[in-house]
């Protein structure tokens, strides 16, 4: 992966032209092929014959959630198929399609909250943050955390730099400990919350490990919260600062448009900083993939943003009609048995908080320059710390 300046904006990234797979070398010195075209990169997240790999990629702090043996995104096979379905069962689209009317009712009370407090606001604190929070306590059914603690323990499970030994065990102490409490106050007690829908469908499931559970709860009760703060922030600034244009539109568009609008967004601006790792996979077999064999054993990298502007599957100009329909499948949320399992929340609250806002304030603008944007880092997303606005 090449090093990206941790100051520019996601949306102004540049990615490496696709080409024909290529050999390379992860820090750590092992061999690997490299795919950047589109074709290539789809075949292998969605070839099941790639396999997860635990090879730490560089600066991944050991105890963070996602890098965790423990994680859903780093099992394979059966583990992986038992952990997957329990969280399908709870999280999957037609449950976020009934979920939808209490998220709009959230984007509506603090979209008021922000008119009633009046100009100038920090989008960030009256919005981005607070709003994934609003979302995730109703979901969850976890209403007495606060938000700093939720931010505390987003830097620890995410982290990408090594933390200090001492705080990170006592963190990692901390919220596993709450995560367990959880998961033992919703067993005698469950509710309509997803933690007790989990919990219910894990113990009907049968023989998931409980550290895998934890692992999945409190990647949930934190990873809910820090997705859908970075992808609003980092639209809000792409759409206030640079596209003002397709703002004001927005706000006098439908629902269908929205959706369309956000399905681009999510594509063109990375949900993860792409500098954080290279989720490397491992060949289980020979695989022919973009003319060349990987053989058994072999390990391979992708490059997810490079192939999304791959001009054989995209337009030449992507940042053009953000109203487009997508040309090809994006693969903003990954492929195969590893498709991201918050993928229709996350659409539904970027829809509807971006959708929602625009309608009440079409003349939103943010007063600072992006290049005076002060930026969150550390862990494996990257989004702005605050967004000063006027309407």
């Amino acid at each position: 992966m090449p090093t990206i300046d941790a100051r520019v904006p996601l949306h102004r990234l540049t990615f490496a032209r696709p080409a024909p797979p290529r050999r390379t070398t992860l820090a750590e010195s092992i061999p690997v092929w490299h795919f950047t075209r589109y074709a290539d990169v789809h075949q292998v997240i969605n070839d099941n014959r790639f396999k997860r790999t635990l090879i730490r990629p560089p600066g991944i702090a050991a105890s963070s959630l996602v890098d965790s043996p423990d994680a859903v995104g780093k099992l394979d096979d059966a583990q992986h198929l038992r952990l997957r379905r329990t969280v399908q069962r709870a999280f999957g689209p037609r449950a976020v399609a009934r979920m939808t009317p209490w998220v709009a009712d959230v984007v509506d009370e603090l979209v008021d909250a922000l008119v009633d407090h009046g100009p100038p606001v920090d989008l960030v604190a009256h919005y981005t943050r607070p709003l994934p929070i609003a979302v995730m306590r109703r979901l969850l059914g976890v209403h007495d955390v606060a938000a700093t603690r939720l931010l505390h323990w987003t830097e620890h499970g995410f982290a990408t730099v090594e933390k200090d030994p001492v705080e990170a065990a006592e963190t990692t102490r901390e919220f596993t400990e709450f995560t367990v409490g959880l998961l033992a106050e919703r067993r005698r007690a469950p509710g309509t919350d997803l933690i007790s829908s989990l919990v219910l469908a894990a113990d009907a499931e049968g023989s998931i490990p409980e550290p895998q559970l934890v692992n999945l709860v409190s990647t949930l009760v934190v990873g809910g919260y820090d997705t859908a703060m970075t992808m609003l922030g980092n639209t809000l600034l792409y759409l206030l600062h640079d596209r003002p244009e397709v703002w004001a539109r927005l706000g006098a568009s439908d629902e269908t448009a929205a959706g369309l609008l956000t399905e681009r967004l999510l594509h063109l601006i990375p949900l993860g900083d792409p500098s954080a790792h290279a989720n490397p996979f491992r060949a289980a077999e020979d695989i022919e993939v973009g003319g060349v064999t990987v053989r058994t054993g072999e390990i391979v990298t992708v490059d997810r943003g490079a192939a999304g502007r791959d001009p054989e599957a995209f337009s030449d100009a992507p940042f053009g009609d953000l109203f487009a329909p997508l040309e090809s499948q994006t693969l903003a949320f990954g492929g195969g048995r590893h498709y991201c399992l918050g993928t229709w929340l996350a659409r539904a609250e970027l829809r509807l908080g971006l959708h929602r806002l625009a309608v009440r304030l079409p003349g939103l603008g943010l007063t600072a320059p992006v290049d005076t944007i002060t930026w969150r880092h550390g862990t494996i997303t990257r989004s702005p710390l605050g967004l000063p606005a006027t309407w």
